[in-house]
């Protein structure tokens, strides 16, 4: 079957999928459109408007988590545990997961307060994910799953924001949670589920949105 993602470059939702088509190795193309301007093919097959969009041959799959779990589907092998209780777990823990992107979208586009109410609210998440993990490299242990893809966005993201504001955000804090951040965002598959100067796209939407965040900008080049 051809596998086509339909999504914009910043979509931190699109970046899960793609993770997991690197992880099952399978093939796949895809477009970018802008989504405050997508254009009219785009309308007509998409029964939400969002975006990512899978197109399959010529069958659309839609909502990020039906096409994350789709590809999981389709592939040889599942990153989910294979324990029932485990994965409905990881399912739970990676909806929850899902919440934390507007923390994010707050933080970047909030004003002093909204920052400060962001930044609160995305660190007691932070908070019962460092108590939720368990022992050992990713989530689960020594194996690379599902939840670990779904949270990749969320630590890259973080990442970068530490990396252009001198740590305005730092996880630190949160010793496995921040073992865990750097175990997930050195995998070549997440590292690759990106494309060639992201981080200079993300640094000027910080800036373009002139909230709080874009004040706490280091003065350097991205």
């Amino acid at each position: 079957m051809k596998l086509e993602l339909i999504s914009f470059k910043l979509c931190p939702f699109a970046q899960r999928a793609i993770i997991i088509l690197n992880t099952q190795k399978i093939d796949f193309e895809i477009t970018y459109i802008n989504p405050m301007d997508p254009p009219d093919w785009f309308k007509a097959i998409s029964p939400t408007g969002q975006v990512p969009l899978l197109k399959v041959d010529d069958q659309i799959v839609f909502e990020s988590s039906v096409i994350t779990e789709f590809i999981n589907d389709i592939s040889s092998t599942s990153i989910h545990p294979e324990d029932v209780i485990t994965k409905a777990n990881n399912r739970s823990w990676i909806a929850f997961s899902s919440s934390i992107f507007d923390d994010l979208f707050g933080l970047v586009t909030g004003d002093e307060d909204k920052f400060n109410t962001s930044k609160t609210s995305l660190f007691a998440k932070l908070e019962k994910l460092e108590n939720a993990k368990g022992d050992g490299t990713f989530f689960n242990g020594e194996s690379f799953n599902m939840i670990d893809a779904a949270l990749a966005p969320i630590f890259m993201r973080l990442a970068w924001m530490n990396e252009f504001t001198d740590n305005a955000l730092s996880i630190s804090e949160f010793k496995t949670l921040s073992a865990w951040s750097d175990a997930i965002l050195a995998i070549k598959e997440v590292q690759t589920s990106v494309i060639d100067g992201i981080d200079d796209v993300y640094y000027s939407n910080i800036e373009g949105r002139e909230g709080h965040l874009s004040t706490l900008l280091v003065d350097e080049e991205y």
